[in-house]
Formats: C-alpha cells, sequence, structure tokens
C-alpha cells in the first residue's frame, strides 16, 4: 500500500512539473479550459491544470512585418501594373488575434490586396506614381479599422515598388529625356541671353566712358582756349599800354624840350610827305594846310639869310 501512494505522489509531482510553463518576454499563451477560453498567459510563471487547461495558441507579441507579393492594379485610366505592399502590425489582444478570424495573416494579406485595388482605381498613372503617401495613408487608416475585431493593430504601410508595363516605361523615360532637353535648352537660352545682356551693358559703359571722356577733352579745350584768349588780350592790353606809355613819354619829352608849334607843325609837314610817297589811293590833307605853307616859306627865307 505505500509503495502504491509513493507511486502516485511521483506521478502527481512529474504531472505537475510536466503542467509548468514560464513564458517569455514579448509573448503570450491563450488557455482553455474544457474547450472554452479561460485566460491570457502574460510574461512569468503559471501552471495548468493537467487534463482540463490545454494552451490553444502561442503567439508574440512583437511587432511583425509582412512583405506581400507584388499585386495586379489597374489606375482610373484602365493601366495595369504590379505593386507590392510592406504592412508593418502587432497583436494587441491574443483572445481576439485566436477566435476573431481564421488564418489571420491571410485574412490581412487578402484585405491589403482588396484595399490596394481600391485605392489605385480611383488614381490615374500619374497620380499613382507620385501619391505613395496618400496611398499609405489611406492603406494603414482602413486596415487598422478592419483588423480591430481581430486584435491587430497595423502601425504602418508602405508600397514598397510601383511597375507599370514595359510600354509604359519607355514612353516614361522618352518624357523624361524629353524634359530634360528642354530644360537643357532653356539653361542654354538663359545663359545666352544673360551673355547678351552683360556685353550690351559693355558696350553702353564703353559708349558712356568715350562720351564722357570726350565731355572733358571739349570743356579742357575750351578752357585752354579761354586761357589763351584771356592771355592774347592781356598782351595786346599790355602792348597798347606800353605804346600810350611811350607816346605820352615822348610828347612828355618834347614839351620838357621847349619845342614850339612851328616845329610841331613841321612834323607834321614831314609825316603828310611820307603819306603821299605810300601806295594809298586815298590821302587826308590837314584843314590848316595853308599855315603849314606859310610856315614853310617863313623858314626858307630864314634858310637864305
Amino acid at each position: 500500500m505505500m509503495y502504491v501512494i509513493i507511486a502516485l505522489l511521483v506521478i502527481l509531482v512529474i504531472l505537475i512539473i510536466v503542467n509548468i510553463r514560464i513564458v517569455p518576454q514579448s509573448q503570450a499563451y491563450v488557455i482553455e479550459r474544457l474547450g472554452a477560453f479561460s485566460s491570457v498567459w502574460q510574461v512569468g510563471l503559471h501552471v495548468k491544470i493537467p487534463f482540463i487547461d490545454r494552451i490553444a495558441n502561442r503567439m508574440s507579441l512583437k511587432e511583425k512585418v509582412l512583405d506581400f507579393e507584388p499585386q495586379p492594379v489597374i489606375t482610373k485610366d484602365n493601366v495595369t501594373m504590379m505593386i507590392d505592399t510592406v504592412v508593418y502590425f502587432q497583436i494587441t489582444d491574443p483572445k481576439l488575434y485566436t477566435y476573431g478570424v481564421e488564418r489571420p495573416i491571410n485574412a490581412l494579406e487578402n484585405l491589403s490586396a482588396t484595399t490596394l485595388r481600391n485605392i489605385i482605381g480611383e488614381l490615374e498613372l500619374d497620380q499613382t506614381l507620385t501619391s505613395r503617401d496618400v496611398i499609405n495613408t489611406k492603406m494603414r487608416s482602413i486596415l487598422d479599422e478592419a483588423t480591430d475585431p481581430w486584435g491587430i493593430k497595423v502601425n504602418r504601410v508602405e508600397v514598397k515598388n510601383i511597375m507599370p508595363p514595359e510600354a509604359i516605361k519607355e514612353a516614361m523615360e522618352k518624357q523624361m529625356r524629353a524634359e530634360r532637353e528642354r530644360r537643357e535648352s532653356i539653361l542654354k537660352a538663359e545663359g545666352e541671353k544673360q551673355s547678351a545682356i552683360l556685353v550690351a551693358e559693355g558696350k553702353k559703359q564703353s559708349k558712356i566712358l568715350e562720351a564722357e571722356a570726350e565731355k572733358e577733352a571739349a570743356i579742357l579745350e575750351a578752357q585752354a582756349e579761354k586761357e589763351a584768349s584771356i592771355q592774347k588780350a592781356l598782351g595786346e592790353a599790355e602792348a597798347i599800354r606800353e605804346i600810350q606809355s611811350a607816346k605820352a613819354q615822348g610828347l612828355k619829352l618834347l614839351k620838357e624840350a621847349g619845342v614850339d608849334e612851328a616845329v610841331l607843325k613841321l612834323r607834321s609837314l614831314e609825316a603828310l610827305e611820307a603819306v603821299g610817297d605810300g601806295q594809298s589811293t586815298k590821302i587826308i590833307i590837314p584843314a590848316d594846310i595853308q599855315n603849314m605853307a606859310g610856315l614853310v616859306s617863313s623858314l626858307t627865307e630864314v634858310a637864305k639869310k
């Protein structure tokens, strides 16, 4: 009897040891008791009841990344292309994740594909290629709301790659090449325009400088001519002053020498004789020519005596 009790105790200890579970960090266990949901084990040491409790699901609470295969989509302007997306999600409710939907990952993948088709169907090709942020935001919002009953939180959605048809790629490359050539032509024309403007500005400045130089030269020349005229006038004035001074000095000397009126009239007669010998066609006769003749007769008589 003792051996039976010991055996039962050993079996009980083994059962307890076998049913001890340690839940690691960032994991959760869903426990069912007699087929019904019982509890969720979080981090720590737990013991389940043998033959009654069962671990229905083990899951990681870390953020997961799902990289789906490229999905065919059709744009609003009827262009078919392939788009693959990446979904970042996290399990927030282990119970809902276990009982909310069958194969949650597969359900999330199918939901992502249908949501992507709906969003791209509202956009044209050009909008699809340039609106990745819009597509990401809409998909994240729709998926996050739709997966709440599944205990899943969609944190982020990224459009990984957009692959248009080859014909569209070639047309886009031609368009890009034409755009680059257009920009190059514009830049070249702008450069030539700036060069012409600079050349014209240079010519303008050169003309202005030449005109300024000619103006300065004319001013200097006029000033020089003015100075020369002034000097000439001063010279002539000085000469006239000297002549007048000399005449005044001669008259003074004659006066000091006591020259009488007869001598002066004789000198006037000599001057008239000199004028008559010249080539002039006009001769001016002084009004007192008779007096001068009488003076000459008197002087002749004096000489005879």
